[in-house]
């Protein structure tokens, strides 16, 4: 089976380091895709890892092999690539990574530069955090699954995505959760 994963959520909610904590349990992952490892190989020129990253996509796409995509959900693209796979017959799911606040996001995006990584501006995290639960909205119609997940203290399966509605699993709910079900 063809698979198309999205791994998802605003910057600095530990996208990367779910793929890795995953990566080591799953063998249906594909082609890992991070524009952020990509742009970093091209000497840190941001427009060159977005081209590099898309020729990767379409390089997948073209081949039908299965490919893993992080990615903030802010803009078209991923929901157009969703809509393009599904399409071509890929299953196409979703893990949501989550935080409460956007100030959450920046302190681990300080922590990251502090320790060499890349920084993303304040302006970009708090339009991406204010727009997210948009950006679900628009790709889950596409998702033939979706897990959300709460990186607050690690990363906790909070709900799932069945039926067309988000159900919550366990007993733990994020404030955030409580607004992504409100939202759709």
């Amino acid at each position: 089976m063809k698979i198309y994963t999205v791994i998802g959520g605003v910057n600095g909610v530990g996208k990367s380091s779910f793929t890795g904590s995953i990566r080591g349990r799953r063998s249906d992952l594909g082609v890992i895709i991070d524009v952020d490892k990509l742009t970093a190989r091209l000497g840190g020129d941001k427009l060159a890892g977005d081209k590099a990253a898309l020729a990767k996509i379409e390089n997948c796409l073209n081949k039908g092999v299965s490919f893993t995509q992080e990615t903030t959900l802010s803009g078209r693209k991923t929901e157009q690539t969703a809509n393009r796979a599904r399409d071509q017959g890929y299953y196409v799911r979703l893990f949501y990574i989550a935080l409460d606040s956007p100030d959450d996001c920046l302190e681990r995006i300080a922590n990251r530069v502090r320790r060499g990584g890349h920084n993303i501006s304040e302006d970009d995290v708090r339009r991406r955090f204010s727009g997210r639960w948009d950006a679900v909205a628009r790709i889950l119609p596409y998702c033939d699954e979706a897990e959300f997940y709460d990186n607050y203290n690690g990363f906790v399966k909070v709900a799932e995505y069945v039926n067309g509605e988000v159900c919550p699993i366990g007993d733990y709910r994020p404030a955030w959760l409580t607004e992504l079900m409100r939202s759709l």
